[in-house]
């Protein structure tokens, strides 16, 4: 996979990572036996062919180096011995329109139909993330706030889906658990009260980033006065989000989240905040439909 780690290297991916999501998905498919039945009864083993990954509607593509993955390690586990050569033509974040030619991938025609769904399931779903991404970006063009993702992501494809989000022009909130402290209703009803809570977190990991959830004004001043620098600011309507960034100032980044639609992301951008938390980019976005085609000529 030397070429495609390059590829993935490039993207900000890591290969290692990758190739356990492409193999865990391959065995899925090719079972204990590694075993595409169709092709290895319909298709000579010397065989090779060319095909194209075409869309098949508008959108944003994400995912063309993943693909890559599949096909050079789809012929590497069902044991053929000959490469695939992957050429992309789009790039990671460019718009397509319906009939664009997003890749072409040349090599034995059995690796190619087998590594299909795989690569096709995986390109499909990074580039529909992007895709929605890229509409909510757009909606917020002109104010300063971003679209950020959220942890409702797809078990065992977190990394994927998070980088078609920046992919489509959203920022990633925090990766998991470990690596940013969120302060929530059920941490601050446990802990007493939201200052209580943030100064234990404080205490606990000094180093760790940590985010407040806060659902009134009076909140929200509370916990920036207990020196949080992170808000969330949960199901507020643009009023109330405007007088948060009025009280608050400089003093915190704020966030709007929950119950967020495209159709008033202009609005709530134009509050002042800077963040637009939106989980449905990772488990709500419909596919972007892209096929392969083998070339007939």
């Amino acid at each position: 996979m030397a070429d495609t780690a390059r590829m993935l290297h490039e993207t900000g991916l890591d290969p290692a990572q990758v190739r356990r999501i492409v193999e865990t998905a391959l065995v899925e498919d090719l079972g204990p036996d590694l075993l595409d039945v169709t092709s290895v009864a319909t298709i000579p083993a010397t065989q090779t062919d060319t095909a194209d990954l075409v869309a098949r509607a508008d959108g944003v593509v994400a995912g063309l180096a993943v693909a890559a993955a599949v096909f050079e390690l789809t012929g590497e586990l069902t044991g053929t011995g000959r490469t695939v050569e992957v050429s992309l033509v789009a790039r990671d974040g460019e718009r397509v329109a319906r009939g664009d030619v997003l890749a072409t991938v040349t090599g034995p025609t059995r690796v190619l139909l087998t590594a299909e769904r795989t690569a096709l399931n995986l390109l499909c779903r990074m580039s529909g993330v992007a895709t929605h991404t890229r509409a909510w970006a757009d909606a917020l063009a002109g104010s300063k706030a971003m679209v950020l993702d959220t942890r409702k992501t797809t078990p065992g494809l977190r990394t994927l889906e998070k980088y078609a989000v920046r992919a489509g022009g959203g920022t990633n909130k925090r990766m998991g658990l470990h690596d940013v402290a969120m302060v929530k209703d059920n941490h601050k009803f446990a802990a007493g009260g939201v200052a209580a809570a943030y100064r234990r977190v404080r205490a606990a990991f000094p180093d760790v980033p940590v985010q407040v959830e806060v659902d009134t004004l009076d909140e929200a001043v509370e916990a920036v006065e207990a020196g949080a620098s992170f808000l969330l600011l949960d199901n507020m309507p643009p009023a109330t989000l405007r007088a948060v960034v009025a009280a608050v100032g400089d003093r915190a980044e704020l966030e709007a989240t929950g119950g967020l639609t495209l159709a008033d992301a202009a609005e709530v951008g134009a509050t002042g905040v800077d963040f637009l938390s939106v989980g449905a980019l990772t488990h709500s976005s419909p596919i972007l439909d892209i096929a392969l085609d083998l070339r007939t000529d």
